[in-house]
C-alpha cells in the first residue's frame, strides 16, 4: 500500500522533479552530480528536494500514514 502511494506521488510529479527525487532517493546520487545533471545549482537542488518530500509527508499523513 504504502509502495503504490509513493508511485502515485512520482506519477504526478513534473519529469524533472520526479528525476531530481528518483536520482537522489533511489540511485543516491549526490547533489551536486544532480545539479550538474539539471543545469541548476546545488541550493535549487536542495530547495526542490525539500519541497517534494514535504508533498509527499503530506500526502502519507492524508492517507493515514503518519511518520
Amino acid at each position: 500500500e504504502l509502495l503504490e502511494i509513493i508511485n502515485a506521488f512520482l506519477g504526478k510529479m513534473d519529469a524533472e522533479d520526479r528525476d531530481i527525487f528518483v536520482r537522489r532517493y533511489w540511485f543516491l546520487d549526490s547533489i551536486s552530480f544532480i545539479s550538474q545533471r539539471h543545469a541548476m545549482s546545488e541550493a535549487s537542488v536542495k530547495m526542490n528536494l525539500y519541497r517534494s518530500r514535504k508533498k509527499l509527508l503530506k500526502l502519507l499523513k492524508k492517507e493515514g500514514r503518519d511518520l
